[in-house]
C-alpha cells in the first residue's frame, strides 16, 4: 500500500489520540490508587464512594481505546515499530483498567474498617500505597516518553512492593494471634496490601510492555518476593 503524506499525517494523529487515552486512564487510576488509601487512612466512607463511582469513567476510556485501536488497524495498516506501540497501547489499557479496579476494591473495604481504630498496618499500607502510587506514575511517564530505560527502572522496584507487603503479612498475622477479635479487621486490610502488591505487579507489567514496544526485546523474568501463601485479593 502507498504510503502518502496525508495518511501518515492520519496515523500520526490518530496514534496521538490513542497515547492521550491512555494517558487519561493511565491519570485517573493514578489519582483512585491515592484517593483509595487517603480514604482508608481516615476512614471517609463518603471519599471512598466517590473512588467506586469514579471507575466507570476508566471503564468508558478503555472501550474508547479498544474502538481506536481496531479503527487504526483497519485503516492505517501499521507496521513493525507502529504496530507494537499501537498493540501495547491497547496492552497497558487493559492493565490500567485492572489497577482501576483493585484501587475500586480498596475502596470497598472502607465503610467495613470505618469504626476500626488505627494500626502499625495503617502506616505500612499509607507507606506502600505511595510507593505503588509513585510506580504507577513514573511507568505512565515512561509510556508518555516512550522511554525504555525508564521503563526497566520501574521494572526494578517491584521487589520494594513486594517487601511491604511481606512486612504487612508479619504485622497483622502477629496481632491476630495476639488479639483474635481483630482478625475480621485485620484480614480486610491484609486484601487490602494485596491489592496494592497487585498494582506493583501491574506496574511492572506495563513497564514490560512499554520496553518492548520501544526496543523489540523482553525484559529478564522478574522475581516474585511475596509469601506464596498469601490470600489472593481477586
Amino acid at each position: 500500500m502507498a504510503t502518502t503524506g496525508h495518511t501518515v499525517k492520519a496515523f500520526d494523529e490518530d496514534l496521538g489520540e490513542l497515547r492521550a487515552f491512555v494517558s487519561e486512564m493511565g491519570g485517573r487510576a493514578e489519582a483512585a490508587i491515592n484517593e483509595a488509601v487517603a480514604a482508608l487512612i481516615q476512614r471517609n466512607v463518603d471519599a471512598a464512594s466517590k473512588v467506586v463511582a469514579n471507575d466507570k469513567r476508566i471503564d468508558e476510556i478503555e472501550a474508547e481505546v479498544e474502538r481506536l485501536v481496531i479503527r487504526l488497524i483497519a485503516l492505517r495498516a501499521p507496521m513493525a515499530d507502529d504496530l507494537r506501540e499501537v498493540l501495547a497501547a491497547l496492552k497497558i489499557a487493559g492493565v490500567i483498567e485492572r489497577i482501576g479496579d483493585y484501587a475500586k476494591n480498596i475502596a470497598k473495604r472502607v465503610p467495613v474498617l470505618a469504626e476500626e481504630g488505627r494500626s502499625e498496618a495503617g502506616t505500612l499500607l499509607a507507606a506502600m500505597g505511595k510507593a505503588v502510587e509513585a510506580m504507577v506514575h513514573d511507568v505512565l511517564d515512561a509510556f508518555a516518553a516512550r522511554d525504555p530505560q525508564a521503563a526497566a527502572e520501574v521494572w526494578a522496584r517491584d521487589k520494594t512492593i513486594d517487601d511491604f507487603y511481606n512486612s504487612l503479612f508479619r504485622t497483622l498475622l502477629t496481632h491476630m494471634m495476639e488479639n483474635p477479635h481483630s482478625i475480621t479487621a485485620a484480614t480486610h486490610l491484609l486484601f487490602i496490601g494485596k491489592n496494592l502488591e497487585r498494582i506493583g505487579d501491574h506496574a511492572t507489567n506495563i513497564a514490560e510492555m512499554i520496553y518492548y514496544a520501544s526496543t523489540g526485546q523482553q525484559l529478564g523474568e522478574r522475581t516474585r518476593g511475596a509469601d506464596a501463601f498469601a490470600p489472593d485479593a481477586n
